[in-house]
């Protein structure tokens, strides 16, 4: 196991395409990172340089107090799991897992007693002779993630390793992933676009957007506290609904409707007086109200067992709220709403107000 710092790690490519800047992070021993955000933010990129399949352009990466940044990949005692399972076609699952060892010239019976452990965690026993043409998208994610195992690394780096499964096999995979992380308790660093995936793995989440860090933090501080509107945005299913309007009189107000505000709300905003601002709302927060505020008009019902998701506009802005029980909504329903939880934004900065 290792601790991870990374200090103003940058990466810029030879054709001056900046693709990582000033990466900032201390991680402790044992602590599960997962990096999320939309395709080409920078979070591949970040692991790869973790890993030394990338250069670092600028800045230190540190592991055990022990500066690593010109460290050849190999030497840096680093395992990674791929998108792609990257197994040998001709070898078994056990030849599979088994190779690195074997590479290093390592007793057989130590690589034979470290397969079968690794088979152990991951319920392969039952298939260590079997091609990887012969297991499941699933059992072959399982067998690259046991190649990494043996290894006993000081980091696990993990790529979008579940970006090839179904929802059902996703579901079960990452349940597996996380109880392999309690299992071992290795620094683990994860990869992934799926919001589903940070918030129920991580530790502590980095969400990235274009090459920027926009927050570090739990997965509670980001869904409740987002940095800024991105964050808003790109953490929540569905995601947060955004208003523009301005302060006026110890109210919220915009075109569709005008939101009192409480002690507190008016206080936090006191200096926004007459300027505009960004109300977010996430649908959850949107609740029916005899005299809400808010009249929306039922484009669209979804019924989700437990809860129903109402998608509708308000004078033609779409909204979505997320009802606690069971619904039968009809296209062109008129449901009066409030909100129970504002999210408040500077609108130049789109920075959240504090």
């Amino acid at each position: 196991m290792a601790s991870l710092t990374l200090k103003n790690i940058n990466k810029i490519y030879d054709n001056n395409v900046q693709a990582v800047f000033d990466f900032n992070i201390d991680i402790k021993d044992g602590e599960f990172i997962v990096l999320v955000g939309p395709s080409g933010c920078g979070k591949s990129t970040t692991l790869r340089m973790i890993a030394g399949l990338e250069d670092i352009s600028s800045g230190q990466l540190i592991i055990d107090e022990k500066d690593v940044t010109q460290m050849p990949a190999k030497d840096r005692d680093i395992a990674m799991v791929f998108q792609n399972y990257a197994l040998y076609a001709h070898m078994t699952v056990y030849e599979n897992m088994a190779f690195s060892l074997t590479l290093r010239k390592e007793n057989p019976n130590v690589i034979h007693e470290k397969v079968l452990a690794a088979a152990e965690i991951l319920g392969l026993t039952d298939q260590l002779n079997k091609k990887p043409r012969q297991l499941s998208g699933g059992q072959r994610q399982r067998v690259a993630m046991g190649r990494a195992i043996v290894r006993t690394p000081k980091v696990f780096l993990f790529d979008e390793p579940l970006s090839n499964l179904d929802a059902k096999l996703r579901g079960a995979t990452r349940r597996e992933i996380l109880l392999l992380h309690k299992r071992l308790g290795t620094t683990m660093l994860y990869v992934t676009h799926d919001q589903t995936e940070a918030l129920t793995l991580a530790d502590r989440i980095v969400c990235m957007s274009m090459g920027y860090v926009q927050q570090i933090g739990t997965p509670l501080e980001l869904y409740d506290t987002p940095a800024n509107v991105f964050v808003a945005s790109f953490i929540g299913l569905p995601p947060m609904n955004f208003f523009n309007g301005k302060i006026e009189n110890g109210h919220f107000v915009c075109p569709f409707f005008s939101a009192p505000l409480n002690d507190v709300q008016k206080q936090l905003l006191a200096s926004y007086e007459g300027k505009e601002i960004i109300l977010g709302a996430r649908p959850e927060n949107i609740v029916q109200d005899e005299k809400g505020y808010i009249n929306l008009k039922v484009v669209l019902n979804e019924n989700l067992g437990q809860t129903t998701l109402v998608h509708g506009t308000v004078s033609g802005h779409k909204v979505t709220a997320k009802f606690r029980e069971w619904c039968n909504y009809k296209p062109g329903d008129q449901v009066l709403t409030s909100i129970n939880n504002m999210h408040f934004f500077d609108k130049e900065t789109t920075n959240a107000i504090r």
